[in-house]
């Protein structure tokens, strides 16, 4: 064997091992990003579940309000700056179950809509209430400078 011939392997050797660490090093950027998306989805369930229980925390609230006197006077007696025991029971429920709601209280705010004037030969009707609760909650593990987040369901009682 001649000189030329004996170099060659010599100057391809760890050509090979080169190219498995490029492969392992875009196998790890992939598994690096997986983990990345994996760590996103489980917060994302996270903030679902507390959107999913801060809207039957309000809808048990609303059911509370139908079963009730469903006149706009009693909602707003109820329901406002002298609130009934069912709502106070209601209220700890939320702070027990949506973390943070001790600092971000529900705002349930009653209006009471009154019916389009009644001229001769139509019926009187009388009047409703609409219903706007604001649930507002801050997952732990959130920074003190966010926002907290907030749901609004309205609704309207005859």
């Amino acid at each position: 064997m001649n000189a030329n011939t004996r170099r060659k392997p010599r100057t391809l050797a760890g050509f090979m091992l080169l190219e498995v660490l490029v492969a392992l090093l875009v196998f790890s950027l992939g598994v690096l990003g997986l983990v990345g998306l994996q760590a996103n989805a489980i917060k994302q369930s996270g903030q679902a579940k507390y959107r999913a229980d801060a809207a039957l925390l309000a809808d048990e609230l609303i059911g509370t309000m139908w079963v009730g006197n469903r006149t706009p006077a009693a909602l707003l007696a109820a329901y406002g700056a002298n609130p009934s025991p069912a709502y106070t029971a209601w209220l700890a429920k939320v702070n027990t179950i949506l973390p943070g709601a001790a600092s971000y209280a529900p705002i349930v705010t009653v209006t009471q809509v009154n019916p389009v004037g009644a001229g001769p030969g139509t019926v009187v009707l009388t009047p409703t209430s609409r219903i706007s609760i604001t649930m507002r909650w801050k997952a732990p593990g959130e920074p003190a400078g966010d926002p907290a987040h907030s749901l609004v369901i309205l609704t309207q009682i005859r």
